[in-house]
């Protein structure tokens, strides 16, 4: 799917500055940028969720480690 991307010069010109020094383009780091806060989004709900899972199966443990 294509899809214009309008960035503030400034954003603009550190991405240029960042393709340059990795020798890559920006539109490559652009999809890097989004791979990131995919995989982040991920690690977080997988956080999430075994957060969730330890309390409700350990609730009585940690209600007695509250109280050592």
């Amino acid at each position: 799917m294509a899809m214009t991307v309008r960035l503030p010069e400034e954003l603009d010109r550190a991405l240029d500055a960042i393709a340059e020094a990795e020798h890559v383009s920006k539109h490559a780091l652009v999809l890097q940028g989004v791979e990131l806060i995919i995989a982040r989004r991920g690690r977080r709900a997988a956080v999430d969720e075994a957060v969730d899972f330890v309390l409700s199966h350990d609730a009585e443990l940690l209600r007695r480690l509250e109280d050592a």
